[in-house]
């Protein structure tokens, strides 16, 4: 007996460090899963596309600001005496409109985003811009305002005081402004009073709708969805539209399954681009613009015309006259650049052969044109 103890020890501590070193071993291996980066340049499927049934609902509606210090709109704003006018004659005042002075009263357009899931009692942000030729909405309240759909029925109510980024000042001969005085904005302005007719659960197929328009990438979204779903659930439509088919398990509980769609992981694709904006000299080059082997020079030509003016004076005692004599003076200049030979195979490559050069911003917008005349530029130029 009292061999055989220090063998049964021995085995026990052994079974401890086996396990300790599974577990372990677990541990790692679920740090290494989760720390490993996702694939490059990948976004959230939700960055990418949106889904029928969630989307924003445009309102808009018309109403008054008061209590401007004097900057709301003038007597030629003929529409805010008579929205005064009729607004006091609701509330039992008698006005004419030719007599109101609307100096502290500014005519407004209200503009919300309603969200599908919004119902009665929820509030919703507004936008207020002046309509008349009021200066300033600093300061101002907005009155209540219904806010209408597209369909002409009142969705929400607006009221309450502006928040303005922005301020005027002017003076007899000068004046100072700040950012846009004449729009603001109201937090948690408008009450919703009536929801949109849409059940979002009660759907038993469902649309998506990618902002990348590239057929490699709609097939990597399909792929991944109907690997996630475990099932032939997801088929393209078009190159940027994919139906989706929802299995019975998730009819009307949806919740569930966009939670874990809207999260996968996917690599947007895309032709390759170059973008230019002539007015800033900016130039965008996507990561896929390739370029073939070819040789650039690029030389700057730099004119200037100098004009000056001598005066030519007679001599004393003669009966000649002062008369002035231009003198234009012109200078030319031109860079002896010589051919570089270019070519990329990776952007880095390519904006390293474009640096080499020599040129400026401006100088790579004629520089991109003429390779992509010369067919060594394979990708397509967008100018804005």
């Amino acid at each position: 007996m009292q061999m055989n103890e220090p063998q049964r020890v021995g085995a026990g501590e052994m079974a401890r460090t086996v396990v300790f070193a599974v577990l372990l071993l677990g541990y790692i291996l679920f740090l290494v899963i989760a720390l490993t980066p996702s694939e490059a340049g990948a976004a959230r499927l939700k960055d990418i596309a949106s889904f029928s049934g969630v989307r924003n609902n445009e309102l808009v509606g018309y109403g008054l600001v008061v209590g401007l210090a004097g900057t709301g709109d003038g007597t030629s704003s003929t529409f805010t005496l008579r929205s005064m006018s009729n607004m006091l004659e609701k509330m039992g005042v008698e006005a004419d409109p030719d007599t109101l002075k609307p100096k502290n009263v500014a005519a407004v357009m209200v503009t919300a985003k309603m969200p599908v899931s919004a119902r009665p009692g929820s509030t919703i942000d507004v936008t207020v811009s002046s309509l008349g030729d009021a200066k300033s909405l600093l300061g101002g309240i907005l009155l209540i305002t219904p806010l209408k759909g597209l369909d002409g029925r009142v969705y929400a109510v607006g009221q309450g005081s502006l928040t303005i980024g922005g301020f005027t000042a002017t003076g007899e001969a000068a004046g100072a402004q700040k950012n846009i005085p004449t729009v603001g904005r109201i937090p948690s302005g408008a009450v919703v009073e009536r929801a949109v007719p849409f059940r979002f659960n009660n759907q038993d197929s469902m649309t998506l709708n990618l902002s990348v328009a590239d057929f490699g990438t709609t097939m990597q979204v399909v792929n991944k969805i109907n690997a996630s779903m475990g099932g032939e659930y997801a088929s393209a439509k078009d190159i940027s539209t994919i139906d989706l088919r929802l299995p019975d398990r998730f009819r009307g509980n949806m919740v569930p399954l966009m939670a874990s769609l809207e999260n996968l992981d996917i690599a947007p694709d895309g032709r390759a681009r170059v973008v230019v904006d002539e007015k800033t000299g900016t130039v965008v080059l996507g990561q896929d613009v390739r370029l073939s082997k070819v040789a650039v020079a690029h030389g700057n030509l730099q004119i200037v015309i100098s004009e000056s003016e001598n005066v030519s004076q007679p001599g004393p005692f003669s009966d000649g006259e002062t008369v002035v004599t231009p003198t234009t003076d012109i200078q030319v200049t031109e860079a002896n650049n010589q051919l570089m030979l270019m070519e990329g195979a990776t952007l880095q490559e390519l904006v390293d052969g474009l640096n080499s050069i020599g040129a400026a911003p401006r100088d790579l917008i004629s520089i991109i044109r003429a390779l992509k005349v010369a067919g060594s530029l394979h990708a397509e130029i967008e100018v804005i």
